[in-house]
């Protein structure tokens, strides 16, 4: 005579339910049905059930651990960017003039000016950049290591038509701390983005440029920039 929890295992397999789904109903292990079940046949329907639920346990699992490991990623890398950071700590005068030099090296106005075929005698220092950080710490170089005063500092910036123009002075005008007076008159571009080239929101700060007039500075910095390079 058949076990009564035999029955009704056969009676839930039957129907399409798992192993799992039996074990737990039942109480019955997990091998004691795989020896029940051996030479079982279940109709096409409940086989398709079980399949089912097995693609479905299968991708949530899947998507449960992808999700698990994105989030592990994402904690170390943030903990390896905290870490790093903290480690920079405070910069020296040092450290600004090299990484401002190399600003400038990179970024930076260096050819000469020439009009009607001539090499003018004056040069401006002028950085042109989209990044607030980058212009945050060019600013340390010259007032730290250029001891250039704000009142000498010029600034203009380029803004798209998506943008608000007012907006933009004041962003900058936070970031670079001069007086409103040192903003030049700004300029509209046209976006590479309304010709669906770029997305719009690649320069969301637009283009700004610092500029001193002063061409012993210039040549100071052409000079420092040539013994970094030798």
């Amino acid at each position: 005579m058949m076990r009564r929890d035999k029955f009704k295992a056969y009676k839930l397999r039957m129907r399409g339910r798992s192993y799992a789904e039996i074990s737990r109903l039942l109480k019955v292990p997990k091998s004691t049905l795989s020896s029940w079940f051996a030479d079982l046949e279940i109709p096409s329907e409940s086989k398709a059930r079980i399949l089912k639920r097995v693609h479905d346990l299968s991708l949530n699992g899947l998507l449960a651990r992808n999700k698990s490991q994105t989030e592990q990623a994402e904690k170390r890398a943030s903990d390896i960017n905290s870490a790093a950071r903290k480690s920079i700590g405070p910069l020296s005068r040092r450290d600004v003039f090299m990484v401002g030099l190399s600003l400038y090296w990179a970024e930076g106005y260096k050819r000469p000016i020439i009009k009607n075929g001539k090499v003018r005698t004056y040069h401006p220092v002028r950085i042109t950049n989209s990044d607030p950080n980058i212009i945050r710490l060019y600013m340390r170089f010259l007032r730290e290591v250029c001891d250039v005063a704000d009142e000498r500092i010029t600034a203009s910036f380029r803004y798209f038509e998506h943008q608000d123009e007012v907006q933009l002075l004041n962003f900058w005008q936070k970031v670079i701390k001069i007086p409103y007076s040192g903003f030049r008159k700004s300029s509209k571009q046209i976006s590479i983005s309304s010709q669906r080239k770029r997305p719009f929101n690649v320069l969301p700060y637009g283009v700004l440029q610092v500029s001193v007039n002063d061409t012993k500075l210039y040549h100071k910095i052409m000079g420092w920039i040539d013994g970094v390079s030798q």
